[in-house]
């Protein structure tokens, strides 16, 4: 837990007691800091009180005596309407931080990785603290993935925190500085909290915030939008020495690292092969191990480290994550997979694919994904979208309303069996909320149903 006496004398709200808020209370009433929260759950509320924990009644707050309100990052402080204990708490001129804000005044000698995008943020958070790890380096992992921020250990001089951070979190700290500013990519997301595409790009390019000399900013360049960033961060970071790495796919830049499917080559023409590694399928993954290998590096990790610590990534459940084999028919659970985007990627890695999707579905649905389309042999359709997607789908690929996710897996094993190597891909292009608590219930299930399908080999970690 990180120690956060020096706040001693001040007094916080904590709105919202999820992971990152009761770590934030645990810590704050750990280190002797006076606090109160809330949460819009009753159920959440007593659970607190039980466990002495000091609710805040939201009209009876006195802000005239708090320091500043700390919000757990899935609540919104601006759009599309702010909570009413955020409203309040803006009314009276009080900051709005989250938990990472407090990680970062707490760990003034530790280095801070922080990794962004709208996909591939996990993996790559999770890529970088395992080579880290592998590599003998003091570390530790969270954020938006894994432990809440203030859950972590205190590190000190010498020690790096590598955090995932969502545009939420983004827009929350005041004086966090990542030495390390991974941005991947960005594609239309969470815009009903951003108001447009504009505010979205303007909230995720925080992360280069307060960079200052000798700090690293990493930055994929093949979406239109990280272009136009990738250029500002030229024309106004390299007149501050700060290194910036541009990440390309299959083409030469200058300074960058170029990846594809299975391989990297670093700005010193270090070729790097991982193409046997079945955790970093696709392009995507390549990219997300070229963002890797360029912030271990900078760090100061031994290429061979770095090389021995990609080969050996276990990999993230949820993410194109292999979970059982039935003869020569692979099941990947991509659950995390809720955009179209994201869904794209796991297409694009596979052939003779029998998808199952659905949920609810994001803005423009699957339309996008038609350049991936003829590596489909059949598509069942779940969730509210089933009839939104089959719609789209109607004459580009052959599809099946299946309604539940057991209906459809068990016809994607029918459909697939003894019809030679094929992949069931759970990828749904949505959320997961319609008929699951969350994504990762939703590929919990899907992991438990493919393994206890008739002959199937069970592959990757224990449930």
């Amino acid at each position: 837990m990180i120690n956060l006496s020096f706040l001693r004398g001040s007094s916080y709200i904590v709105l919202g007691l999820a992971r990152s808020g009761l770590a934030a209370v645990r810590a704050l009433m750990a280190g002797g800091v006076e606090c109160a929260a809330w949460d819009d759950s009753a159920e959440t509320r007593k659970a607190a009180a039980d466990a002495g924990i000091k609710l805040a009644e939201p009209d009876k707050i006195d802000w005239s005596k708090i320091t500043a309100l700390v919000i757990s990052p899935g609540i919104p402080s601006h759009l599309p309407k702010p909570h009413a204990i955020a409203a309040a708490a803006r009314a009276a001129g009080k900051p709005i931080i989250c938990d990472i804000e407090l990680l970062a005044r707490a760990e003034p000698k530790a280095r801070f990785v922080a990794v962004t995008g709208t996909n591939g943020k996990s993996t790559t958070t999770a890529l970088i603290a395992h080579i880290l790890e592998s590599a003998g380096w003091p570390s530790q992992v969270g954020g938006n993935i894994g432990r809440g921020a203030l859950d972590l250990e205190p590190l000190g001089l010498g020690g790096v925190y590598v955090l995932e951070m969502s545009s939420y979190q983004l827009e929350l700290v005041e004086t966090f500085r990542a030495n390390v500013a991974v941005w991947l990519n960005i594609a239309p997301d969470h815009l009903d909290r951003h108001g447009d595409m504009a505010g979205y790009v303007a909230a995720k390019q925080h992360v280069f915030d307060r960079q200052v000399t000798r700090d690293c900013a990493i930055i994929g360049i093949d979406d239109k939008y990280s272009v136009e960033v990738f250029r500002w961060l030229s024309k106004r970071r390299l007149a501050e020495d700060i290194a910036l790495t541009p990440l390309a796919l299959k083409r030469s830049i200058a300074g960058g690292v170029i990846f594809q499917a299975g391989r990297l080559v670093d700005a010193e023409g270090y070729r790097v092969d991982f193409a046997d590694v079945p955790t970093l399928p696709g392009d995507h993954n390549a990219q997300n191990a070229a963002a890797a290998w360029s912030a271990v590096r900078w760090i100061g990790v031994p290429r061979e480290k770095a090389k021995a610590g990609l080969r050996s990534y276990p990999g993230l459940p949820h993410r194109q994550e292999q979970v059982a084999a039935v003869g020569d028919v692979i099941y990947v659970n991509d659950s995390k997979a809720t955009n179209a985007d994201a869904t794209a990627h796991a297409l694009s890695s596979y052939e003779d694919i029998y998808w199952i999707l659905g949920g609810q579905a994001k803005e423009g649905g699957v339309t996008a994904l038609a350049p991936s389309f003829d590596r489909v042999r059949h598509a069942f359709l779940i969730g509210e979208a089933a009839e939104m997607f089959e719609g789209q789908l109607t004459g580009k690929v052959a599809s099946t309303r299946c309604g539940d996710l057991k209906s459809a897996l068990d016809a994607a094993h029918a459909m697939s069996e003894g019809k030679g190597p094929a992949v069931v891909l759970l990828s749904p292009a949505c959320a997961s909320w319609d008929q699951w608590k969350s994504y990762e219930h939703r590929g919990d299930a899907f992991r438990e149903m493919a393994r206890a399908l008739p002959g199937a080999k069970v592959l990757g970690r224990p449930a």
